[in-house]
């Protein structure tokens, strides 16, 4: 058969079908070429692999070819309406085959978002803005998560069965230093729980009124109550706290006191619980008898015993407001103060603080239709002032005065709070030796029998003592005298307290600021054997010459405590007789700011100072009885200074708490400015006011002070193992003001050389017995003799050469001046050698060194433009410039 006649074999895709296909395939790229065209064989009868193109066939069958037509007939009207780019259509058509354009592929559209945000298709601003339907649905999502939360804390939360250890007060434990038990103290034995119905109306009603109105209607937890706090809080004014009385209930009875969330947790859904569960009454009552009141009070019955001796029930509305407001915070309200703890919870303080808070709850009261109109009156006519603060169980004699050192040093070296220490439960050891506190109780009433009678004089009525002992180069307190004792009514700790200025006590700072840095006029550090003028009345200039002036703007005149013509005199001799004049001068000389920071660095509590004037360097100044004894120590540490402590080691029911470790010792000031004080403080012993410490029978050193009016008298001396301070005072009962001791024992006045000096000597005597004597270190010479302002130049002694020619017959006419006087046994004697200082100089004439000015001089009132703001030192504080000085506790 002739080969034209011969019919074509079939291409594999399919005749017709395929020739479509073909068609279809090229309609939505560029047309395919015809049949022959390219004169190929193959392009008329085409591979199975390869179309007319040279590409790859796409379809193998007819239902593929309408897929494929159906994608790119859709393909092409979603890309018609596309953008072009760049200059060139991105649609369908093109060299790329189906559905792409000559330029750049075509975009493919975000897929839907859960969270449309940013949102698209928006542009600036409104890209930002969150739509509605996102903003709702993340509303309800987070209040659906918490009422989650909320359902799941109610389920998981329950109320414990028993009362957690919080609300079972138990005893502290104080221990002597020695580690044997000393007393067990606490509240654990002052709480009685009682019935609601034994628990006043105005008992309840005033907690209501002051701390939860809305009891009775909330449910355990108010939450218009939280918000309305917090808004009074922004605004700074009072508010009743956020907590309800449900959810204090709970954290007194079930939940510890720890600030955490978790415990935060707790207390709400139990609350909500138990607000649910529990009669109101029964809450209520739980809350009064689980509160803490002060003074160890735990419970409303408790509370109505300490403050006024009486029963719950026997509580009147006046006095039920006092004790509600004490559960804002008794450290703050309770009248008889708490600034052993925080310096701003003075007596003063407190009594103002709760005065106002009583009469505010009363008014809530009235305005609440709780009390009537007269029971308003009757209630607010007179504050319920309660009684003074008596003795707990076994803190008789000097007890008392020792847990309160040691508390308050616990609490201020800690984050234990006051409430959560009379919980009970710590274990305190202390640095105190219970035969030196014996011993020096004892030396206090030997020497009060030998010289005060105040059943038959008058004089002697109202005198105290306070005292304390420190080790030199440890700081730890080994003994201390209070006051005659809590089952006596005294409660303020005289070691511990603070009004009382020190005199002429403080006159070694002065001297040590001299011997460091100098005067403005000297080249270095002073010589103690530098002479200033001790006359009395003494005009005192400033550094540039000019008079320091009073008030009236008329000089200011320095006064001794006689008018005893001393002349100028070393300072030395000033120390040795407590004359008053040089060192006031000296420390104008070397600047009052030198001098606070030495008596600082040496261990004394600026809170304690009095204002830097000319009067300051007499000891204006009120630190406590444990604080001049450390600060003594420092001098005989040769400069070196340790912190006052009272407490070794605290356990909470067994465990260790940490923060209790020796203070760190510090260098106060160089090693021979503190042996040079000592040797000049030896002297005052040997040859001065303190004489009578000679009876110590070893070697000491001391100082004596004596201030103004005669209003306190200290006797503070050291050896190389114990500084021990002594003061004695008088004190008006009500008013707390000091007042003069002139007359007191029998004697025309009372200076720090006598009583305190004889407690001292007396208490140093039994401490010391059996210890050796150790004497001080040498003192070296320290700086140049640089004299005041106005001394007299030194006189050169002539050379007596021999006379070659001998008189046959004395003169006629005998000298007229006067020999010097004889050294006396009281001339001073050092190892700079002895000095004479016993005349005076400048017209004066004196009799030796045992002279009229020999006693301590007070401290003159003191000069304008600055005030004390001791109100003359008559008042005496408690706990501010004491140990502790309040916040540092």
């Amino acid at each position: 058969m002739s080969e034209h006649r011969r019919k074509p074999p079939q291409p594999q895709g399919g005749g017709r079908a395929a020739a479509r296909r073909g068609q279809s395939g090229s309609s939505s790229g560029r047309r395919a070429a015809p049949r022959g065209a390219t004169g190929s064989p193959s392009d008329s009868y085409g591979s199975d692999a390869y179309d007319s193109g040279g590409e790859e066939r796409q379809y193998g069958g007819r239902a593929e070819a309408r897929r494929a037509t159906q994608r790119s007939t859709g393909g092409s009207r979603r890309r018609a309406a596309e953008p072009t780019r760049g200059g060139r259509r991105t649609g369908p058509g093109g060299p790329n085959g189906p559905g792409r354009g000559r330029g750049r592929a075509a975009a493919v559209p975000d897929k839907k978002r859960l969270i449309d945000y940013p949102r698209a298709g928006k542009y600036g601003w409104q890209r930002w803005m969150p739509s509605w339907k996102l903003v709702s649905g993340l509303c309800v999502g987070f209040f659906g998560s918490l009422l989650a939360v909320a359902g799941i804390g109610y389920a998981m939360v329950g109320v414990p069965n028993e009362e957690n250890a919080a609300a079972l007060s138990q005893n502290n434990v104080y221990y002597w230093a020695d580690g044997k038990q000393m007393i067990a103290a606490g509240s654990g034995q002052n709480r009685q729980n009682v019935t609601i119905d034994r628990i006043p109306k105005a008992m309840q009603w005033a907690v209501i009124s002051a701390e939860n109105k809305t009891f009775y209607e909330d449910k355990g937890v108010d939450p218009m109550g939280i918000a309305r706090a917090l808004a009074n809080m922004a605004r700074g004014g009072d508010t009743q706290g956020g907590s309800t009385i449900t959810q204090q209930f709970v954290k007194n009875t079930y939940l510890s006191q720890e600030q955490s969330l978790t415990r935060k947790f707790k207390e709400m859904f139990i609350s909500i619980k138990v607000g649910t569960k529990v009669d109101k009454p029964v809450i209520l009552q739980g809350y009064l008898n689980t509160s803490y009141y002060g003074r160890g009070a735990y419970g409303i019955q408790a509370a109505a015993q300490a403050y006024y001796g009486k029963e719950a029930k026997d509580l009147k509305a006046s006095e039920c407001a006092f004790l509600a407001a004490l559960l804002k915070g008794p450290t703050y309200y309770d009248p008889a103060g708490n600034d052993g703890i925080d310096k701003t919870a003075t007596a003063s303080a407190n009594r103002k603080r709760s005065e106002a808070r009583w009469a505010w709850i009363l008014e809530q009261m009235h305005n609440d239709k709780r009390i009537t109109d007269a029971e308003y009156q009757e209630a607010i006519k007179r504050y319920p002032t309660p009684q003074p603060r008596k003795a707990i169980k076994g803190m008789t004699g000097q007890i008392g005065y020792l847990v309160d050192t040691a508390k308050k040093y616990v609490l201020n070296h800690s984050n234990i709070s006051e409430k959560q220490f009379d919980l009970g439960g710590y274990q305190i050891k202390t640095t105190f030796k219970k035969e030196n506190v014996e011993a020096l109780a004892e030396a206090v009433k030997k020497i009060e029998k030998q010289k005060l009678d105040p059943k038959n004089r008058e004089l002697d009525q109202h005198v105290q003592f306070g005292a304390a002992s420190v080790k030199p180069k440890d700081g730890a307190i080994v003994a201390l005298y209070g006051g005659s004792g809590y089952e006596n009514g005294h409660f303020n700790n005289n070691a511990d307290t603070s009004g009382v200025p020190v005199g002429s006590t403080w006159k070694p700072f002065v001297l040590a600021a001299a011997m460091e840095h100098g005067t403005y006029r000297s080249d270095g550090p002073l010589s103690p054997l530098s002479k200033y003028n001790g006359n009395d009345r003494l005009k005192v200039k400033n550094n540039d010459g000019s008079y320091v002036l009073k008030k009236d703007n008329t000089p200011f005149f320095q006064k001794n405590e006689s008018e005893y013509p001393w002349g100028y005199i070393s300072l030395r001799k000033a120390m040795e007789q407590s004359v008053n004049t040089p060192f006031v001068q000296l420390g104008m000389d070397v600047g009052m700011k030198n001098v606070a920071d030495l008596a600082e660095k040496s261990g004394i509590l600026r809170s304690s100072f009095a204002d830097l004037n000319a009067s300051f360097a007499l000891g204006t100044s009120t630190p406590s009885a444990i604080r001049m004894a450390d600060a003594y120590a420092t001098f005989a540490a040769a400069g070196k200074q340790a912190a006052p402590y009272s407490v070794t080691s605290v356990k909470y029911n067994g465990q260790e708490i940490q923060g209790f470790d020796k203070p760190r010792i510090t260098q106060a000031m160089p090693e021979n400015v503190a042996h040079n004080v000592t040797d000049v403080l030896e002297n005052v012993i040997q040859n001065g006011t303190g004489t009578k410490a000679l009876a110590l029978g070893r070697t000491a050193a001391g100082k004596t002070g004596t201030t103004d009016e005669n209003k306190s008298a200290w006797f503070v001396g050291y050896t190389q193992q114990l500084s021990t301070s002594v003061a004695m005072f008088r004190e008006d009962p009500k008013s707390a003001k000091l007042l003069s001791m002139n007359g007191t024992a029998g004697e025309k006045s009372i200076h720090g050389g006598d009583v305190p000096t004889l407690v001292w000597t007396e208490y140093m005597k039994a401490a010391l017995s059996g210890e050796p004597d150790l004497g001080f270190p040498d003192a070296e010479k320290i700086g140049k003799i640089q004299d005041g302002v106005g001394a007299p130049s030194p006189k050169p002694t002539p050379s007596v050469e021999p006379s070659e020619t001998v008189t046959e017959s004395p003169s006629a006419t005998p000298s007229e001046s006067p020999a010097s006087p004889s050294p006396t046994p009281s001339d001073t004697c050092g190892f700079f050698g002895c000095e004479d200082d016993g005349g005076a100089q400048n017209g004066g004439t004196g009799t030796g060194g045992t002279g009229t000015g020999g006693t301590d001089g007070g401290a003159s009132p003191e000069p304008s433009p600055t005030d004390t703001g001791l109100d003359g030192g008559n008042t005496r504080g408690n706990g501010n410039g004491g140990i502790f000085g309040g916040p540092e506790g």
